[in-house]
């Protein structure tokens, strides 16, 4: 159940962006809600495979690298949910920041209650 609620809290995120940034395309709501399922299955299959084979240059940009992998996770998104669109690469850096802090702080709440927990 709470895997549901932060894929739909996501896609408010996803939504928001796409209303921000002009090269940001998606259909409708549902549209959103599906975006927000694809990222989160890749960011929890991919990702790691992609965090280290570019170790290196990861530590290297001092982790900044890991927003242009966040960028394409999102392009990754962008060829597999159809009625969303990135416009660019640079499209794509910027709605994965947007969607990343937002989402930050829409978890917050979560982070609090774990910590009052312990």
């Amino acid at each position: 159940m709470n895997f549901i609620v932060k894929v739909l809290l996501s896609s408010f995120s996803i939504m928001v962006a796409s209303w921000l940034l002009n090269g940001v395309m998606i259909r409708d709501y549902f549209t959103a809600v599906l975006v927000s399922f694809v990222l989160a299955l890749l960011n929890m299959i991919v990702k790691p495979i992609l965090i280290i084979f570019t170790i290196p240059i990861t530590i290297f940009t001092f982790g900044l690298f890991l927003l242009v992998i966040n960028a394409l996770i999102a392009l990754l998104a962008d060829s597999i949910v159809p009625g969303f669109e990135l416009a660019s690469f640079w499209t794509a850096l910027w709605f994965s920041l947007i969607v990343s802090v937002m989402n930050y702080f829409i978890n917050l709440n979560d982070r609090k209650k774990e910590r009052n927990y312990r």
